[in-house]
């Protein structure tokens, strides 16, 4: 667990993406570990908010900087989480060309960064590096199926470049680089518009409307809490020799797009129904990590259940109807 970890005195920590879904998380995280760190936050709130880091604004050990990563950043850090760039199709397709920068040029600056500090330095990959496998599990060495010029093209393969940008500056530079491949996270801080099946089906479900299934809901997908994810995140970038291959980082537990649907009725209470629509361009039929690797070299896997993740993630965004209309109608 996260409690074992024990930083060094007088350690500074960058995160980017900071105000992102898995970015609070961690900040909040990083901070509650050790006394002695602190955290800078970077975020350019394109997919961010603030409202995900408001209880840290006040935070004595917490500095939060807006900026955009494909912009160079000068600052003194001793690790680099690399967590920037908007991760749901709906916000990343707004801007695909963007996107890519985000992942592309965003790398490069994190890197240099990372070069010329000596700091070590994590890139939050995805599984979306798979594209639509044709294996299942995905292991790591499994170099996937995807289609370079498509609508999901511009996330997928600005994260297949940005990996090779870290390995190439890991050899050619020697900089200690950590690459994870984050399968589907969820839990409190998701944003109420970003397109997920889990953060739109508790919506739904909350407000008793029809559970949009694209496709026939047989697609599956393996879905991990938030605070088992970074529970691995935080381990494999404090592991000394782990970092000389990319790692995948999820729950291996598959289920199919309709059992989701059904369990998260059931939690609510709701009286939903299921309406299917036309599956999107390139949406993957399967998803689902070998986590083999993980818990051989991290002693690493994933602890709280479906069903405990999912009602702790139904309160937070129940709070979030009674607290933040606002927020919630843009996702209307």
């Amino acid at each position: 667990m996260i409690d074992e970890f024990k930083y060094p005195s007088d350690k500074t920590i960058l995160v980017t993406g900071a105000a992102g879904f898995l970015g609070s998380h961690l900040c909040r995280r990083l901070l509650n570990a050790n006394s002695n760190i602190e955290v800078l936050g970077v975020d350019n709130l394109y997919s961010g908010s603030r409202f995900n880091i408001a209880d840290l604004q006040n935070h004595p050990r917490f500095e939060f900087k807006r900026h955009d990563v494909t912009m160079p950043l000068y600052v003194e850090v001793d690790e680099i989480y690399n967590l920037a760039c908007p991760a749901s199709p709906i916000h990343y397709q707004h801007d695909p060309v963007q996107t890519l920068k985000t992942s592309v040029h965003g790398a490069i600056n994190m890197l240099g960064l990372a070069k010329r500090t000596g700091s070590k330095i994590l890139q939050a990959s995805t599984s979306e590096v798979y594209g639509d496998p044709q294996v299942s599990p995905q292991q790591e060495g499994y170099w996937g199926n995807v289609n370079p010029i498509g609508i999901r093209s511009c996330y997928d393969e600005g994260k297949r470049c940005a990996e090779t940008l870290f390995f190439d500056y890991r050899r050619q530079h020697e900089i200690d680089t950590r690459v994870m491949r984050i399968f589907n996270t969820y839990g409190p801080n998701m944003h109420p518009n970003d397109g997920r099946v889990v953060s739109n089906f508790i919506l739904q479900a909350l407000r008793n409307e029809p559970i949009t299934i694209y496709g026939d809901g047989s697609q599956t997908r393996s879905f991990c809490y938030v605070d088992d994810l970074l529970n691995g995140m935080v381990s494999f970038m404090d592991h000394p020799y782990a970092g000389a291959e990319p790692i995948n980082v999820g729950n291996p537990h598959e289920i199919t797009v309709k059992q989701l649907a059904d369990i998260i009725v059931s939690l609510t209470g709701s009286r939903s129904k299921v309406e299917y629509l036309n599956l999107p361009s390139d949406d993957p039929l399967q998803r689902c990590p070998d986590i083999t690797k993980a818990q051989e070299l991290l002693y690493w896997e994933p602890r709280v259940d479906l069903e405990t993740g999912l009602s702790k993630t139904i309160t937070y965004f129940d709070d979030l109807l009674i607290a933040r209309p606002q927020m919630l109608a843009a996702a209307e």
